[in-house]
């Protein structure tokens, strides 16, 4: 599992570790770490040419450091320093010593376009905005440069803590970050600028509660279910499908697909797409009598495809069983009917669908997401899973929020949420916690997702079909 860590959480961390180790000493393991994984994008060190981007902050003093480090190797390093009296005297001192040299911004930018490598070292993880108007041409060159950028443990001009990016801000194709992965490096639109990342042990100490959670394989093989040997159908868990209507069958469709593929033993419809259901899928229980009488069900899927169907919404609602929100459902939902739940409920909305909950503009909720996904959990009192590029899980009572890693871009397509509520649903039914549910759905989700696309176009039938695939890879880790 990856974890990320809040500005301040770090800086507390690297305060108490600096009051135990000689001065620099910290600098020092971060400059080092640092210069490696430059040298290895260089490949060949001797006679490369580096650009070093210098701001006032300790970032600017790693990045004078391993040029040095650099320089000691046979590099040309040369320090643009945005606010000479203010660089890194220690770190600047060490560059000149080992044959490196500083310049002002003039010229930069054509230093900068005949590079081999730009490492980005303007703004530290305490910077808020964008990219200071002085700084904005030398982005602006390093994007237009062939040379590699190398970040020094975030982007410049990207929120460390909430992933935004209110302004210009460098892109860059490795960033390297110390002690912990930060929240903005794994939620967009912040990570989109960070590349690959590659994370430096500094031997820093950190609570056991983290900021953000990236689960891997082998943490979603253990949330898996797997039938015992006592198992049956009704042992597994059933889960119920509440969805579609005459305009929009397909919705229901989907949705059952992926929770014939979810772990649970069975899955009961109820709706009007009865008929398309069975052709598809002739092993689902279907009834055109509604949810109280459709049998008993571990957990609840509502909302895809239901159109107006506020009646049906209500009636899912008023279960005591896990109930998973999806679509035209969180629209017709009524807000307290939602937190006066006793069984837990897990929402999906994507971007959209959550500014409307919040009552703001969409994009607000796509810049700042984490706060999004958090303010709706605590809202509704309900998890929520926020769906789009960055897909957060935020569990109702607060704690570590989960980002997904998997998935593809190729996943934006009509459909493709049917599918993935239809997969938390059954997971749920199984038995699930609703933030274990939701996670283990997206993940399995997503790289579904990419076994179907290959980089190619893909219908969410394909998504759903390639759960299985999936769901092997994931097991056998």
């Amino acid at each position: 599992m990856r974890t990320a860590y809040s500005v301040e959480t770090v800086r507390t961390a690297e305060r108490e570790l600096m009051a135990r180790l000689p001065e620099g000493a910290l600098m020092q393991r971060a400059a080092a770490g640092l210069a490696a994984a430059c040298a290895d994008v260089l490949g060949r060190v001797y006679g490369s040419r580096v650009v070093l981007l210098v701001g006032s902050g300790d970032n600017g003093g790693d990045a004078l450091y391993a040029g040095a480090r650099l320089a000691r190797r046979g590099a040309g390093v040369s320090a643009v320093l945005l606010a000479p009296e203010r660089a890194h005297a220690g770190g600047l001192g060490a560059l000149r010593r080992a044959g490196g040299r500083a310049v002002g911004t003039d010229g930069a930018r054509e230093l900068i376009e005949r590079s081999d490598l730009v490492v980005d070292g303007i703004v530290g993880i305490g910077g808020t905005g964008g990219l200071r108007p002085e700084a904005v041409p030398l982005a602006e060159a390093a994007e237009r440069a062939r040379a590699a950028v190398v970040a020094v443990d975030l982007p410049s001009g990207v929120d460390a803590d909430s992933g935004r990016v209110r302004g210009r801000a460098l892109r860059a194709d490795l960033t390297v970050t110390f002690g912990t992965h930060k929240p903005g490096l794994l939620i967009d639109p912040a990570r989109e600028y960070a590349g690959t990342v590659r994370l430096v042990d500094i031997g820093l100490s950190l609570p056991e509660e983290p900021e953000l959670e990236a689960l891997q394989h082998a943490d979603v093989a253990r949330l898996l279910p797997v039938p015992r040997v006592e198992s049956d159908k009704y042992r597994r868990g059933v889960v119920g499908i509440a969805a579609g209507s005459a305009r929009y069958p397909g919705a229901a469709v989907l949705a059952v697909a992926g929770a014939l593929r979810g772990g649970a033993g069975a899955v009961r419809y109820v709706g009007p797409a009865g008929e398309a259901v069975i052709a598809r899928f002739p092993e689902t229980l279907v009834s055109d009598r509604g949810p109280k009488h459709a049998g008993r069900v571990q957990a609840w899927v509502v909302g895809p495809g239901a159109g107006d169907d506020a009646a049906t919404v209500a009636e899912v609602l008023a279960a005591d069983v896990p109930v998973l929100i999806d679509a035209d459902g969180l629209r017709l939902a009524e807000a307290s009917a939602v937190r006066d739940r006793r069984a837990p409920t897990l929402m999906t909305p994507h971007a959209g669908e959550a500014a409307a909950l919040l009552g703001v503009e969409r994009e607000e909720v796509e810049g700042g997401r984490l706060s999004a996904v958090r303010e709706l959990a605590g809202r509704y009192g309900a998890t929520v899973l926020l769906k789009g590029s960055t897909t957060l899980v935020a569990g109702a009572g607060g704690g570590p929020v989960r980002v997904n890693p998997t998935g593809t871009s190729w996943l934006a397509t009509a459909g493709s949420g049917d599918v993935l509520s239809g997969l938390g649903g059954s997971l749920l039914a199984a038995g699930l916690p609703a933030v274990d549910a939701a996670s283990a759905a997206a993940y399995l989700h997503g790289l579904a997702g990419r076994f179907a696309a290959d980089g190619a176009p893909v219908g969410a039938r394909d998504v759903a079909d390639r759960i299985a695939g999936a769901w092997r890879s994931v097991a056998r880790g």
